[in-house]
């Protein structure tokens, strides 16, 4: 074969992959416009909603976090455009769902992965590319198998009403993910720049975002040190990658839409002064097991406490929220405070600012012990008990197992619950039936 006959079948393959591409997504285009009419009409009803959610927003609500200082060292950063692209080749294209709407979570992944090298010894990080998605080749003794040196985050991208795609908040992300990294001795980067990678995938890998608002494509971003050596030490050599993944549901729950807790004082996810505010995977590891003895007991999640007093702190890997009367007779909500002992939630974060801003109700950030718990649910006065992450959105909880005793919450009672409200609030937000600076759209 002449390397003109080569270069030719090259751009055929090329093509055809794109053809593919195209197909899928004509196949799609009914459904997505019968989706996007069912979800105007369903906005339409909203209409006379309690709170009216406006793209206009006072910037105590929608302030940015500070910028990451770079460690001196660090050496050059990457630059967005300086990216490299390897599409798939056709037969190394991944199945895609039969139906959207029974994804289950982190069981499949989309065509293509981004990649980008730190090496201190050739001037920092390297240039970017966009791979075929492989598995990773790394020595034996890399120090993200041994110690642990290793963090991620957990992002979506949603496929809006207008056929948009869109990511929540990336700079809240971005910024985690370098807190996370200098606390773990791992080079920083450029969070605007890394968004600009994050775009260019999700646009090679659009067509696997779920054409329904009851789904959406996983991203997650990763950084681990690959320093081929042994001994506690910072990694001069590290891995920022990041996968994609069209995910469903994250919990099981049971009949009602809620789930169960199991809340044992003897085991402790996290302490002062350790990492329980940052997203590592030491952090997870240890829940395994208890999150096993949980579902042995029939139970969905673990609730996690700390102290003498029993202060809740996460339940699963989200925030937790409570929505009671309080001693004045207020309706009030409130979440534990980044104490250390908690990771800061986006979805945390969002429903924190979005009901201050309501300005319905009291909402305050306090320690929230069992006593507590158990003491208003004595009196009547808890309403609502809920989860709240990026995984789930938000979760409510309806019963919680505590010290031998069966605490049933009344969270799916209300006849107007707040955490639904929550909930319907930030997926139209997230799926661009309401135009919101949060929102941001991949082009």
């Amino acid at each position: 074969m002449t390397t003109k006959m080569a270069i030719n079948a090259k751009d055929i393959f090329r093509n055809q992959h794109r053809l593919i591409r195209f197909l899928e997504q004509s196949n799609r285009l009914c459904s997505n416009q019968s989706l996007k009419a069912a979800q105007a009409a369903q906005l339409q009803q909203k209409s006379s909603a309690d709170f009216e959610i406006t793209a206009s927003l006072d910037a105590q609500y929608t302030s940015a976090p500070e910028p990451i200082k770079h460690d001196k060292n660090l050496g050059h950063q990457f630059r967005a455009s300086q990216i490299s692209v390897r599409l798939a080749a056709p037969e190394q294209l991944q199945p895609k769902p039969d139906n959207d709407e029974e994804l289950g979570f982190g069981r499949l992944f989309t065509d293509h992965m981004l990649k980008i090298y730190y090496h201190k010894s050739l001037g920092g990080w390297q240039r970017p590319e966009i791979t075929p998605l492989e598995n990773l080749v790394m020595h034996p003794a890399a120090k993200v198998l041994h110690y642990a040196v290793e963090l991620f985050e957990g992002m979506k991208a949603y496929r809006g009403v207008d056929g948009k795609i869109r990511i929540f908040r990336p700079d809240m992300n971005m910024n985690r993910m370098n807190l996370a990294a200098q606390r773990s001795g791992l080079p920083t980067f450029e969070a605007k720049e890394f968004v600009q990678c994050l775009s260019r995938l999700l646009s090679i890998d659009s067509e696997w975002v779920p054409h329904t608002d009851t789904a959406s494509l996983y991203i997650r971003p990763t950084l681990i040190g690959i320093d081929p050596t042994l001994g506690v030490a910072s990694s001069d050599s590290a891995l920022l990658y990041t996968i994609l993944s069209p995910v469903g549901s994250y919990f099981k729950t049971g009949s009602s839409g809620a789930v169960s807790l199991l809340a044992d004082p003897s085991y402790v996810r996290a302490w002062p002064g350790g990492v329980g505010n940052r997203k590592m995977g030491s952090n997870y590891a240890p829940t395994i097991n208890v999150q096993k003895e949980a579902a042995a007991k029939g139970l969905q999640q673990v609730l996690w406490l700390y102290g003498e007093d029993h202060q809740l702190t996460e339940v699963g890997t989200m925030n937790i929220f409570m929505f009671y009367v309080n001693d004045q007779g207020e309706q009030e909500l409130v979440t534990p405070p980044l104490s250390g002992l908690i990771l800061p939630g986006i979805t945390r974060d969002s429903i924190l600012r979005m009901t201050r801003q309501w300005g319905k109700f009291k909402v305050s950030e306090a320690t929230i012990t069992m006593p507590m718990v158990c003491e208003l649910l004595n009196q009547g006065r808890l309403l609502e008990l809920f989860g709240a992450g990026t995984a789930c959105v938000v979760s409510p909880v309806n019963r919680i197992s505590y010290l031998g005793q069966d605490l049933y919450i009344p969270t799916m009672e209300q006849e107007k619950p707040v955490h639904e409200l929550i909930r319907e609030t930030l997926t139209d937000i997230q799926y661009g039936r309401v135009d919101h600076p949060w929102s941001v759209v991949i082009d």
